[in-house]
């Protein structure tokens, strides 16, 4: 070994930054390798709002873990409780979420947000994205999700990186780590890098966690495992995660487990110039509004539920039906009357792309949708709202529209000019499958026992989330099992 530490943590994300804090707090000589340059650094956490769900019992319980805000005395945050956490995670995964794992989650989703706000971490209410405010002047939360970085993933990662280095935590950034060492059957003993300049060199440690995400940027094993229409899909996040350490970890006996049969895929902004891992817009690319209107095809046909349920529950399932359509590309169309619900910083941001028109013949001839079919969808739609229910963006307010597929929540009918669409595509965020692990982070082998010394957190860690997950809950994870992983390596 050219160099040992006590614990060698690949990537420099959410997961891996709370394992290495969390080993640091042990006494522990911590080295984090980071594939990315320092300017593109952060992996896939760089790119979101910073959302974390955890459990608590609402306003007075999360007060203490966010900045202070005036607007606290108008403000109701419903309680999100460890029943509704688990359900949500079991219903959205169909039940094939590891019962273990996901216990431990909710259950520790809370202390390791408190943990993480003593450090220095900065956090707030998301008024401007989670939150509705009322004719009555008062704010009601909604979806179970209402914390969140401040400045976003940009904050969290800014923040992060500081803490580390007051707890002298190493960071080197343009290291790539290519394989891990291990003799036979015996413990993970480091890992192979290669540094900026290309040369190779070892690194010995007691301990290795691996949170160097999944494999969403890499073209290859998008085809492999999801199919030929993947290969064009566009990266919402970080290009860095090409799944080499999956890849890695196999070559010394790790197993696989988790959904390799679709991603995390939403909706983002289809023609934007810079629409594909752009650091400066990040998720204001993503076009989340949807449940407040309808989404066509080319043809002017619906294909989706848009109001299924809040978009924190179904935002990550839809990019893949999106995929599916003619050029992969959709629209998103709203009533007038609605636009003031949509999130501003996705919607009204510099550069959006947006046709409006006040009639649909009009919308359609101007947007590229075929004229005839989406005049009929609308006819159809308009005509199935119920309009005896009361429209309430901040629950699920049955106002349906029977049509098929039909629209259960939120449905508006499309009469009011002018009327607003913005086309969008299919934007990979994360993959599902990743590493077989235990509750405790140690990476499996295909006995179904732990290599010894090697752990595992964030979106490399498989069988927590299939097919969908509530919106949070995947830096929620990266937080409890990072740290579980520190605290053990």
């Amino acid at each position: 070994m050219s160099e040992h530490v006590d614990v060698v943590v690949v990537g420099a994300g959410n997961a891996g930054f709370c394992a290495a804090l969390a080993a640091a707090e042990r006494g522990r000589r911590v080295l984090v390798l980071e594939k990315a340059p320092q300017e593109l650094a952060g992996g896939n956490s760089y790119f979101t709002h910073g959302a974390t769900r955890f459990v608590h019992d609402g306003l007075d319980d999360v007060r203490s873990l966010v900045e202070p805000d005036e607007r606290f005395g108008i403000t109701t945050v419903p309680p999100y409780t460890a029943e509704e956490y688990e359900a949500d995670i079991t219903l959205l995964s169909g039940g094939r979420n590891d019962e273990d794992r996901t216990r431990v989650l909710v259950a520790e989703s809370h202390d390791a947000m408190s943990w993480l706000r003593g450090l220095g971490m900065r956090y707030e209410l998301m008024y401007g994205r989670q939150a509705y405010f009322l004719e009555d002047g008062s704010v009601l939360f909604w979806g179970g999700l209402h914390v969140g970085n401040v400045d976003g993933g940009i904050g969290m990662i800014a923040d992060y990186t500081r803490i580390a280095r007051e707890r002298g935590i190493e960071i080197r950034y343009g290291s790539r780590v290519t394989s891990l060492v291990r003799d036979g059957d015996g413990p993970v003993r480091g890992v192979v890098v290669s540094g900026p300049d290309g040369d190779p060199y070892t690194v010995g440690a007691e301990s290795v966690v691996l949170a160097a995400g999944g494999f969403h940027a890499s073209p290859e094993m998008r085809v492999q495992h999801f199919g030929e229409q993947w290969r064009e899909a566009v990266v919402r996040g970080t290009p860095s995660s090409t799944g080499d350490l999956i890849v890695a970890a196999q070559a010394v006996g790790a197993a696989l487990d988790g959904d390799y049969d679709a991603p995390h895929a939403t909706m983002i902004d289809a023609f934007h110039s810079a629409n594909s891992s752009n650091r400066e817009l990040t998720n204001r690319l993503a076009r989340l509004s949807y449940p407040l209107g309808i989404i066509v095809n080319r043809a002017g046909r619906r294909f989706v539920d848009e109001g299924e349920g809040f978009r924190n529950y179904t935002y990550s399932r839809i990019g893949k039906e999106v995929l599916k359509q003619p050029d992969g590309l959709a629209f998103q169309i709203f009533d007038d009357s609605v636009r003031l619900h949509l999130r501003s910083d996705q919607y009204a941001m510099p550069g959006a792309t947006v046709v409006t028109a006040d009639t649909v013949e009009e919308l359609a001839t101007r947007a590229g949708i075929d004229v005839e079919g989406l005049v009929a969808t609308v006819a159809e739609f308009n005509a199935a709202v119920d309009e005896a229910r009361p429209f309430d963006p901040a629950v699920l307010d049955g106002r349906a529209a029977r049509v098929e597929p039909p629209k259960s929540n939120w449905a508006v009918a499309l009469e009011n000019a002018p009327l607003w669409c913005y086309p969008v595509t299919c934007g990979i965020t994360f993959t599902y499958g990743g590493l077989a692990s235990d509750a405790d982070a140690r990476v499996l082998d295909g006995t179904g026992r732990p290599i010894p010394g090697l752990f595992v957190a964030g979106e490399m860690m498989g069988g927590l989330f299939w097919g969908g997950y509530p919106g949070g809950a995947g830096l929620a994870s990266g937080q409890v099992f990072g740290r579980r992983a520190g605290a053990s390596a």
